[in-house]
């Protein structure tokens, strides 16, 4: 049976999409291969292989397991998380610079993580690290909560959302920069390669939190594609299609706020990938959330990744703040967007 012309068109259109996604998949098994594969140690790719599958020497296993293989696996689940959240958060806000850090997430968790570094508030050197996730996670989740509480008596308006976000961020910057004032130098260092976001620290337990935690919400926003779709038209729109653009609006920035909470508190602040991402999926993607959602995780899991790698091959024997290579990066597509942009609107 002969498809119409519309419905082969269509057909052709989502074959092009299911291509990109398994382009993108390839390209960061491939891109996860290297980031393991590279390193001062200088290990072979033989011996990287072997050391996976166990068989090698305890310390190629000690290093490819619990140095590059953590490291690895955060970057892609760091990554497709910002990439899911600023896609999201650019939907429900119809804005094409939001991004998950819009609502002070980043500056409430680095604010947290502050409090903890430069106070030195311990319970045991073992617990201090957790103690650092923790509190950034409790301090992004207060901002949300904040704005979530500030924005409800306002009905949920855009504008509004976007301002107290902004309101919200300097608060906590100013809060991080006394912080910061009345540090000592050695503390003071220890919270700035934290907030240039560093992946080195994540371990397998919060590999497996940040694992779950992004399934899930991954998941709940695939299941509300059509919804989140609509709401692209335009509120009108959504609430003539029958879709409560205000609920919408709710469920979207809590789940972008606990999924961006969990990652900044386990890898410190890591810039424009949320940003980047969904932009570079809607170019190859287009509008549709069935694919978008999918090509703006993949593209941000691929943009960190290969980050990673790049971060330990720029310097020789350095490892770089990933956060640092990513704005490397980000700043001049940032500009070529505001540059897009501005030439839109003449």
């Amino acid at each position: 049976m002969q498809l119409s012309p519309g419905k082969a068109l269509y057909s052709n259109i989502v074959s092009k999409k299911k291509y990109i996604i398994v382009f993108l998949i390839i390209a960061i098994v491939i891109s996860f291969i290297v980031n393991l594969f590279v390193g001062s140690a200088g290990l072979t790719l033989v011996e990287t292989i072997n050391a996976i599958f166990g068989d090698s020497s305890k310390i190629n296993r000690v290093i490819v397991w619990s140095i590059r293989m953590p490291v690895a696996i955060s970057a892609i689940l760091v990554g497709a998380a910002l990439g899911i959240g600023g896609c999201e958060m650019q939907t429900i806000l119809n804005n094409p610079m939001a991004s998950p850090y819009t609502l002070g997430i980043s500056s409430a968790a680095s604010f947290g993580a502050a409090l903890v570094i430069i106070l030195r508030i311990s319970i045991s050197p073992f617990f201090d690290n957790i103690l650092i996730s923790l509190s950034a996670f409790c301090f992004s989740i207060l901002a949300s909560f904040s704005i979530f509480t500030l924005s409800k008596r306002f009905g949920w308006d855009r504008g509004v959302l976007i301002l107290f976000g902004i309101a919200m961020s300097f608060l906590f910057n100013a809060l991080t920069t006394f912080l910061q004032f009345i540090a000592d130098q050695n503390d003071l260092q220890s919270f700035i390669f934290w907030s240039f976001g560093d992946l080195t620290k994540i371990n397998w337990t919060q590999i497996l939190i940040l694992f779950i935690v992004l399934i899930v919400i991954y998941t709940l926003f695939f299941k509300k594609s059509w919804h989140l779709t609509a709401v692209t038209l335009g509120d009108s729109a959504a609430l003539s299609l029958g879709i409560d653009v205000k609920k919408m609006r709710r469920t979207v920035i809590i789940m972008v706020a606990i999924l961006s909470a969990t990652s900044v508190s386990f890898a410190g602040t890591i810039g424009f990938v949320g940003i980047v991402a969904p932009h570079i999926a809607r170019m190859i993607g287009g509008e549709d959330q069935r694919f978008l959602l999918s090509i703006s995780a993949l593209v941000g899991a691929l943009m960190l990744s290969v980050a990673s790698t790049f971060g330990k091959t720029l310097v020789p024997g350095v490892i770089l703040p990933i956060g640092l290579v990513t704005s490397m990066v980000g700043i001049p597509f940032f500009i070529y967007l505001i540059l897009q942009h501005r030439g839109g609107m003449k």
